[in-house]
């Protein structure tokens, strides 16, 4: 059924009253009005807790309320005074569940006791905590290792992480598919060849002296919107921001910073993007490759001339490797093909070059838009390029800047939560543990999809999230999961995925990050891990929602325990009584990246880990930065580009969500308001193929010749360019291929989906 859609035109800017409103609604609909507000002044702060939502920067000197509206409703969310009891589930089958919203499951509150699911009755049913663990162990014990998969999302603790991944090797797999998985393992597959690290190499301080911004595919005022303090201040410098997205995205253009009371009474918004560039899906490679060739050409005609050059030579000949190999590339592009692929003209490419050329301190920002394509992991490679080809990596105020998601979702792969066995100290973990990990490498979130698929995957334990909800080719795996003997969810409330169960299924609530954590020596405190490699301590100061909870530490040691033969060199117990032993334990497994752990992360700030490339050590079998030239600029090689009946689907998130979780139906900075079930379309597509402003719409799949179908959208008129359509994430992810996946690095391509659309009958 479809719930009342109404379209408006929001002309505001991103931040001001609109969220202000937007926070006390939420507040008021989660039962915590007073003691919300109060609780959100200690977020992000040192002595605070960290944010559950997105994993940006947080500074040594914090503003006086260091959140963002996403981040308040994050919180709001997880404190909410709504209660998710055994009667509630007692009244509901999952069958019946299932067709509920994901927001409505969401909104039925916090999680209270362990749950068993009854076959007979089809309800989950309380069972003691020894019960589960004893039963889950028992069951894992019996199985064979390769056929169960640990996943990780990205909100489990360092601690909590560590622990994970030690458990799932000791017990013999390396099945540790994460949500990066998901988002930015094309920036873990792609950066380690051009510059020697995984990981981003700009830190926040750097975005105080940087003279320029290059954006790609990142929606800041929806997905990181306290970065938006920071290019404000970027732009009150007269720093220029260029931005190269789809969709116009309101937190881009302009803000107003909702904690300063002279921009609230006097709606002064700020200016944030300088160049604006509306790229097609996937047009990202191509657009930048325009902008080197121009920069290239530059350089050229300033040699010929005698002139200062636009590159730094320097730089490339101590520096790099293969920037000939990648200029006679760029110079042997064409601007007209530049031009059709990309959706944007040779001026605005030749307009960035210029503005590139003339600064002296650059951060290449990029988003979920790049590395969601089938050559996602050439279009990061290509922000590399561009920035190596005037020495912006490795000095202050310049670098690359990959925008994590989830809270810690980089800092759970730091301690070991990866199925690549080459990226996990194995030797170590046998000398300090005493045994013998394996060395076959795991299964991804791809992998493991495609292996439950194909009945080679007998058993899921999930450490919080919604992977069912979350991945591509959802209808195909809901019908598969069900044939899984074991599904075992750690979770603070109920999702789709716990609905979605195997033969024989738990649900395991867990205390939240902002809930005090008491433990046998007192209150504790656990570590996380931000976009910038810096390490921060979080303190729970609330009171938990039950008292039956227990912390997902207790949880992961109690499951080892039932599972795992005792080894007197892990002391599960003595860790879950004081977590300072486990970031002592993880002090020694990677003692270049913790050492002094516990003294330091509590420091105003955090401590940032060591990235090589930050100090021009490029740990690459060429001991250089490699230029790599992309395959093509195809972003999405599959893409007919002969059949004007086959659109571009990318799959988009409203600012009133986070990841899966959908706190309501309202996307102000589109203005979409009463769902989500809608097709943002280009004027020109409509007319194409004769779709009116409101009709009904199905979109089907065009990838390959299964059937893929979904009906129920509304058609919606955007400023989205021609041949592209947009849906939210995760309504739509039943159209996406579970096989139509970033090369090499398996993130499903949910960005440039092929499919057709039309009236529905």
């Amino acid at each position: 059924m479809h719930r009342k859609l109404t379209i408006t035109q929001h002309v505001g800017p991103a931040g001001g009253w609109g969220s202000a409103k937007s926070l006390a609604n939420i507040l008021l609909r989660t039962g915590v009005p007073f003691g919300g507000s109060l609780l959100l002044t200690h977020q992000n702060k040192t002595d605070g807790f960290a944010c559950v939502s997105c994993a940006w920067a947080k500074p040594a000197r914090p503003h006086p309320f260091e959140y963002c509206e996403n981040g308040a409703k994050a919180t709001a969310w997880e404190i909410t005074s709504a209660r998710c009891t055994p009667a509630f589930f007692a009244a509901h089958t999952l069958a019946e569940l299932r067709t509920w919203s994901d927001h409505d499951l969401e909104a039925q509150g916090r999680l209270t006791e362990p749950l068993r699911w009854d076959a007979a009755t089809d309800t989950y049913v309380p069972v003691s905590w020894e019960a589960a663990f004893q039963a889950i162990g028992a069951d894992l014990r019996q199985r064979d290792p390769a056929q169960v998969v640990f996943y990780a999302s990205g909100r489990a603790s360092l601690e909590a992480s560590y622990m994970y991944a030690l458990f799932a090797r000791m017990y013999g797999t390396n099945n540790l598919p994460d949500s990066s998985n998901m988002c930015h393992e094309s920036t873990s597959v792609a950066l380690p060849e051009s510059i020697g690290v995984p990981v981003g190499t700009v830190t926040l301080e750097d975005f105080a002296q940087a003279d320029c911004f290059f954006f790609f595919g990142q929606n800041v005022g929806s997905n990181s919107p306290r970065m938006l303090h920071d290019l404000q201040d970027a732009s009150r410098r007269a720093v220029p921001i260029i931005t190269f997205n789809p969709l116009r995205e309101r937190g881009l253009e302009r803000f107003v910073n909702p904690q300063s009371p002279i921009e609230m009474l006097s709606d002064t918004s700020t200016r944030i993007s300088s160049q604006y560039h509306q790229v097609k899906a996937g047009g990202d490679i191509a657009a930048i490759f325009g902008i080197c060739k121009a920069l290239i050409a530059a350089d050229d005609d300033a040699a010929a001339a005698g002139a200062q050059r636009v590159l730094d030579h320097a730089f490339l000949a101590e520096h790099t490797h293969g920037f000939e190999a990648f200029a006679a590339e760029a110079r042997a592009q064409t601007w007209p093909a530049l031009e059709n692929r990309s959706g944007i003209s040779r001026t605005a490419m030749e307009a960035a070059a210029a503005v590139y050329a003339r600064s002296d301190r650059v951060i290449g920002i990029y988003g979920m838009g790049l590395t969601q394509h089938r050559a996602g992991v050439a279009a990061v490679q290509m922000v590399v390029n561009l920035l190596l080809l005037r020495g912006n990596i490795g000095k202050v105020g310049a670098g690359v800047c990959p925008v994590r998601g989830h809270s810690n979702v980089q800092g759970q792969r730091t301690v070991g939560i990866t199925e690549k066995p080459e990226l996990a100290p194995l030797d170590r973990l046998a000398e300090q543990y005493g045994f013998q990990p394996p060395r076959e490498k795991g299964l991804n979130t791809v992998e493991a999809c495609e292996a439950i698929l194909d009945g080679k995957v007998q058993a899921f334990i999930g450490l919080g999230g919604n992977f069912v909800r979350a991945i591509p080719e959802r209808e195909a795996m809901e019908d598969a999961w069900e044939r899984l003997g074991l599904t075992v969810q750690i979770a603070t409330k109920l999702n789709r995925s716990h609905l979605v169960h195997g033969g024989v299924s738990y649900l395991l609530p867990c205390l939240g990050r902002i809930e005090i954590d008491a433990q046998a020596t007192g209150k504790q405190v656990v570590s996380i891990e931000d976009s910038t490699s810096c390490v921060h301590r979080s303190r729970g100061m609330r009171e938990p929602a039950s008292p039956h909870l227990l912390s997902e530490i207790r949880i992961v040691a109690e499951l080892a325990k039932a599972t795992l033969a005792p080894n007197p060199r892990v002391d599960w117990d003595g860790w879950t009584g004081d977590y300072s032993l486990i970031r002592d334990a993880i002090e020694a497994t990677y003692p270049d990246r913790f050492h002094d752990f516990n003294r330091r992360f509590g420091q105003p700030g955090g401590f940032h880990r060591p990235i090589a490339a930050r100090d021009r050590i490029w740990n690459t079998p060429t001991g250089r930065a490699n230029f790599v030239v992309p395959k093509t600029t195809h972003e999405d090689a599959d893409m007919p580009e002969d059949r004007r009946d086959v659109l571009r689907m990318m799959t988009l998130r409203s600012n009133d969500q986070f990841n899966t979780t959908i706190y309501g139906y309202d996307d102000r900075f589109r203005g979409i308001h009463g769902s989500r079930m809608v097709v943002l379309m280009n004027r020109n597509d409509m007319d194409r193929l004769g779709l009116d402003e409101g009709v009904d719409a199905t979109i089907v799949a065009a990838a390959d010749d299964r059937e893929r179908r979904m009906s129920g959208f509304r058609v919606v008129q955007y400023d989205i360019p021609d041949g592209c359509i947009g849906t939210y994430y995760p309504e739509a992810n039943a159209l996406i291929p579970l096989w139509h996946h970033a090369e090499r690095s398996k993130v499903p391509a949910a960005k440039s989906v092929p499919v057709r659309v039309f009236r529905s009958a």
